[in-house]
């Protein structure tokens, strides 16, 4: 209930192109440019609750597009990180978001894959991209009792995938169902 109350808040038609605002409450992906997209709501609304942001917690957004799952993480998290490959992506979301207040949640260019390791320890990880297997930096920079949403597989098998990392540091990794996503960019 908390998760779709704060979807029902936040105007999903500010994070799409001006073109596709008329089918931003659909339920489907819509392209955003640069062969991208954003989740439909209901990925969005079942990756949030399978993370369980609570709000004295940080969360670590790998995949801003522009900021659609950043708003909702700002409405139930203390401090949202957010890294984004596309640079004119990146720039986009921050003045989205930027205009409906959140400023819990900061956005920076670069690879997701390697986290943003100034802020970790991160009490959730939430990965918009698909990669074969959970990325090692990541998985270090998530906080022990920490838990971390991502679509694991390849192009065409992919698995929405919850990591949990309990107190001794152990990694358990449990399959939700199947996704199909964009792959996890990376920089050289």
């Amino acid at each position: 209930p908390r998760v779709l109350a704060v979807m029902a808040d936040v105007p999903r038609h500010l994070f799409v192109p001006a073109a596709l605002a008329p089918l931003a409450y659909h339920d489907a992906p819509l392209p955003i440019g640069f062969d991208k997209t954003i989740s439909q709501p209901f990925i969005v609304a079942v990756m949030t609750d399978l993370l369980a942001p609570l709000p004295d917690e940080t969360v670590l957004e790998v995949g801003t597009g522009l900021g659609y799952q950043a708003a909702v993480l700002a409405r139930l998290a203390r401090r949202v990180w957010s890294v984004e490959v596309v640079e004119e992506l990146a720039l986009e979301a921050e003045a989205r978001l930027d205009r409906l207040g959140c400023a819990n949640v900061e956005v920076r260019v670069g690879d997701g894959s390697r986290g943003w390791r100034e802020h970790a320890p991160f009490d959730k990880i939430l990965v918009a991209a698909a990669a074969e297997v959970a990325p090692p930096a990541l998985v270090e920079q998530l906080r022990p009792g920490g838990r971390m949403v991502l679509p694991l597989g390849g192009e065409e098998a992919q698995m929405l995938t919850v990591v949990d990392k309990d107190g001794a540091g152990q990694v358990r990794r449990r399959g939700i169902l199947p996704v199909r996503f964009g792959r996890l960019e990376t920089m050289a």
